[in-house]
């Protein structure tokens, strides 16, 4: 087995969150020198111009991150109206913020049950969402709302001009939710 071609895919599958020296010890059952050595390869293999990723070790972690020569790029990315098309992950957490405003990050995590953070970062930047301030929780978190381009976006003159949560069941779908809590629509095959 390819320990460089593991490592990679890991890094690619914690995202931001990144790995630790110890976490990449113990997963891939290495001593620290190996780890090291092995991430060393990696992140030479990383250097060739013909690669427009790098592995970065930033807040403890070792991350994949994108060259910082390549930023006009992305920038262009983000700001070019054709690729502005949002994802089912994207409008999920707009919907969240938007619903539930101001919200922090760690609130959407719990809404959706997956981390939320570089999609947060990906609103941001494309101008969905803005920062408002930062709550009195522990930690002191930021808080989120939406932007004035949000609704430009979805054609609203305020947020109160979002559909209700009523209007998305109907009473007849509301009744069948009850009643699925009770019993299943499933029958036994021995009773047909």
């Amino acid at each position: 087995m390819n320990k460089q071609a593991v490592l990679e895919g890991l890094l690619f599958v914690v995202g931001e969150e990144g790995l630790t020296l110890t976490q990449i010890e113990d997963i891939l059952s290495l001593s620290e020198i190996e780890a090291k050595e092995l991430l060393a390869n990696l992140r030479k293999s990383y250097e060739d111009e013909q690669r427009g990723i790098r592995i970065d070790f930033l807040g403890n972690a070792f991350k994949l991150t994108t060259k910082k020569e390549h930023k006009e790029y992305y920038q262009k990315l983000i700001e070019n109206p054709e690729t502005n098309i949002l994802s089912q992950s994207a409008l999920e957490t707009l919907a969240i913020i938007a619903y539930n405003e101001p919200i922090t990050r760690l609130q959407v995590d719990e809404i959706r049950g997956v981390s939320s953070a570089q999609m947060i970062r990906k609103l941001v930047a494309k101008g969905f969402i803005k920062e408002l301030g930062r709550s009195d929780l522990p930690g002191r978190p930021i808080l989120y709302k939406t932007t004035s381009e949000f609704l430009d976006y979805f054609g609203l003159a305020t947020i109160d001009d979002l559909p209700k949560f009523e209007e998305f069941v109907t009473k007849e779908e509301d009744a069948d939710l009850e009643t699925d809590l009770y019993q299943s629509k499933y029958q036994d095959q021995s009773e047909s």
